[in-house]
């Protein structure tokens, strides 16, 4: 949600960011105009009040003092009037401030000014590479290839109980996606101090409105018939912990961590990644989430940035961090970095992770606020908001997959996950069937 004061304060600034989103249709003078309709009604409102506070007040005088009677009707027929107009005028409100939310709400947050501008992700700037690509010396095997050999991960199964985009892991590669979780988790709580958080899954409109995923995206998410919201990260959830509330400053930063199965429609994506763990409906993810005071948000974006790739360094995996251009980055997000891990089948990079700085953008659409002293002043802020994937579960499963593969598509365990994994050194043929 934007501030319609920075609007009123700034509007070439404003139309200014527009067009660095791409934003067509509407400017910062046309929700002026609208603005100042509406502050129009709301003065015409506070009129008629007025006028009825002084009638009601001469009605009273009138009586005490035993005066006519003929006045006191026509007093109490004006104030009649008055409120049908007061009702009429605050319905005008109403409706303009439905029309103006409406719009703000539907414009994506203010890019930070190091982003750098760009219709879509050719124009994504690399920000540094970790990790040398190895040469396996045979030719690689996608993950989905490796996971049906070894005879873990079944596709056929899952489509038979759910449809397309759905897979059933066994045995080890099962075990693997708990261990993933574990490890990740562990990493976050006692290296980096955040809090553990078992969150619903479901949610109501209002809290996916909050992060910024509705109106604009309700196409990519599963609803229930009684109107909740399948989460399609833990984000939406874990950022909500502080909505209408006021924080007190000390208490300043909350970081939250979660692994959930998230739900994704994935509108749109039809013909992209039909086979393997890309790009499925349900998948698990462990998600960071940080609420701190405006001046911390661009420190806790890198922290952020470098606690996800820590954890692919751990399991070394090479990968490259890229910030997102004006027109590949996120709704909510005035500023995002990609982690892309290598995967030897695509002979690409493919993302990973995104760790999203949102500013107060999705503070002001939840109420979230601080408090704190300025002197012997109290005041009141929006918290900034930022949000990270640390890191989900199915695509670093691809990745180990893909990197760690032998010839005979056995799986080398990574050193940091065998702890979790029974010690074993290896995933082969059947393992843990």
């Amino acid at each position: 949600m934007h501030d319609i004061k920075f609007i009123r304060s700034s509007p070439e600034q404003f139309d200014k960011h527009l067009a660095r989103r791409r934003v067509a249709g509407v400017t910062a003078a046309e929700i002026l105009a609208l603005d100042k309709r509406h502050r129009d009604f709301i003065q015409q409102t506070q009129n008629a009040q007025q006028e009825r506070n002084e009638i009601a007040q001469q009605i009273g005088k009138i009586k005490a003092q035993d005066g006519n009677d003929s006045e006191v009707t026509t007093l109490t027929s004006r104030a009649c009037e008055v409120r049908k107009q007061i009702e009429s005028l605050s319905s005008f409100c109403a409706e303009l401030q439905t029309e103006l939310d409406g719009i703000l709400s539907s414009i994506p947050n203010i890019l930070d000014e190091g982003v750098p501008d760009g219709v879509d992700e050719s124009k994504n700037r690399i920000e540094r590479h970790w990790g040398e690509i190895g040469q396996l010396g045979f030719e690689p095997k996608p993950h989905y290839d490796i996971g049906e050999k070894l005879g873990l991960m079944d596709f056929d199964a899952a489509a038979k109980i759910a449809g397309s985009r759905f897979v059933v892991l066994k045995g080890d590669l099962a075990r693997l996606e708990r261990a993933l979780a574990a490890y990740m988790l562990d990493n976050h709580v006692s290296k980096f101090g955040y809090t553990e958080v078992s969150p619903p899954l479901l949610v109501n409109s209002d809290a996916v409105y909050g992060v910024g995923q509705l109106p604009k995206f309700a196409d990519d998410m599963f609803k229930t018939l009684d109107g909740r919201w399948l989460i399609s990260t833990a984000e939406v959830s874990l950022t909500n912990l502080v909505r209408e509330s006021i924080i007190d400053a000390d208490l300043l930063p909350l970081r939250y961590t979660a692994y959930t199965s998230c739900f994704r429609s994935e509108a749109g994506s039809a013909g992209k990644d039909t086979r393997g763990m890309i790009r499925m409906h349900q998948f698990g993810k462990v998600e960071m989430a940080s609420i701190v005071r405006p001046e911390e948000s661009v420190h806790e974006h890198e922290r952020m940035t470098s606690i996800a790739e820590g954890l692919l360094q751990e399991l070394n995996l090479p990968y490259r961090v890229v910030c997102l251009c004006s027109g590949d980055t996120g709704f909510s997000s005035q500023k995002t970095y990609d982690i892309e891990v290598w995967l030897p089948s695509y002979e690409r990079y493919r993302e990973i992770s995104s760790c999203s700085n949102c500013g107060n953008f999705q503070a002001r659409r939840m109420n979230a606020r601080f408090k704190y002293l300025e002197g012997d002043q109290k005041r009141i802020e929006y918290v900034h908001t930022l949000n990270g994937s640390g890191l989900p579960i199915g695509r670093t499963m691809v990745a180990i997959l893909e990197n760690y593969q032998q010839a005979d598509c056995t799986v080398v365990i990574p050193e940091v996950l065998r702890k979790y994994m029974g010690n074993a050194k290896e995933i082969s043929l059947h393992g843990g069937k």
